[in-house]
């Protein structure tokens, strides 16, 4: 049994937080310089390179890539060999999440009630937690910051099984091009199918943290990622929705077995920052 003090995991979170929110990662620079190669827009390419350069001050200056800092959106791999001492995991990362957005300086998004009153928390807590547990004895800790522009384009379908492939297609595109520059493209599409009502948003949400442009390993949902890749960028909207040949940097499918009467499919999208952190303990 190995034993992680509860201290730790609140030092670590906290860090995450001013990572996730000052250090683009390299994949996310690497997908915004390929899509500067391919855009042919002026307009489109005058909006790519003030990303990249926006992304080199944030970290040059350790400040904010965007003024919307996010919802703290964590998905934490335990090891069933893993004992949290002197407090709740969830407590800690609660913790280590409001400490880091308090010294960072860095927005606080989230009002306690959604509907009476809306009360700021003033701290960005409570987090999101999603918690698999694992094999072994290592803590595995990944922060997605999720703002709100991207996460409100959002959009879950129960489509009929008789709707098949080309009816995931035709959801999840006309999600993103309805959505047209509000979430700040060009994005990251993750797309769940299957599952449940539930589990079909969780797949979406979790496909954004693959890196970004890596495919599915099975064959038949990376082929699906790239025709739908392909009819996005396609479809005119381009960077911040002012016309373009680069609309989505990567399209990310997770699946899931799903009853007999049901499709279920959902899109998440991320903006292009693409933020995450991750540590393990």
């Amino acid at each position: 049994m190995k034993i992680i003090e509860r201290s730790k995991v609140v030092d670590a979170v906290a860090a995450l937080c001013l990572k996730a929110a000052y250090d683009l990662p390299a994949d996310a620079l690497e997908a915004l310089r390929l899509g500067l190669e391919r855009e042919s827009s002026p307009r489109g390419q005058s909006f790519l390179r003030q990303c990249l350069e926006n992304a080199a001050i944030a970290t040059r200056d350790q400040v904010p890539i965007c003024q919307d800092t996010g919802f703290a959106v964590f998905f934490v791999r335990l090891g069933e060999d893993v004992q949290i001492q002197g407090g709740g995991l969830v407590a800690a990362i609660a913790e280590g999440t409001a400490r880091g957005y308090q010294e960072g300086y860095l927005r606080k998004s989230i009002v306690a009630d959604p509907l009476f009153g809306r009360k700021n928390t003033g701290d960005n807590t409570p987090p999101v937690v999603h918690i698999e547990l694992a094999p072994g004895d290592r803590l595995h800790i990944r922060l997605a910051p999720k703002g709100g522009g991207s996460e409100n384009m959002s959009a879950l379908k129960m489509l009929s099984p008789s709707a098949g492939r080309q009816g995931v297609v035709d959801f999840v595109v006309d999600t993103v091009v309805k959505a047209g520059g509000n979430p700040c493209p060009p994005t990251v599409v993750g797309v769940g199918v299957g599952g449940t009502f539930e589990k079909v948003a969780f797949l979406a949400k979790k496909a954004l943290c693959r890196r970004i442009g890596e495919p599915n390993p099975n064959p038949d949902y990376a082929d699906l990622e790239r025709e739908i890749l392909a009819r996005l960028n396609a479809s005119g909207v381009g960077p911040q929705g002012l016309g373009g040949d680069v609309t989505a940097l990567a399209v990310h499918v997770e699946w899931h077995p799903c009853h007999i009467a049901s499709l279920p499919v959902a899109v998440n999208l991320n903006c292009h920052a693409a933020r995450h952190a991750e540590v393990e303990l």
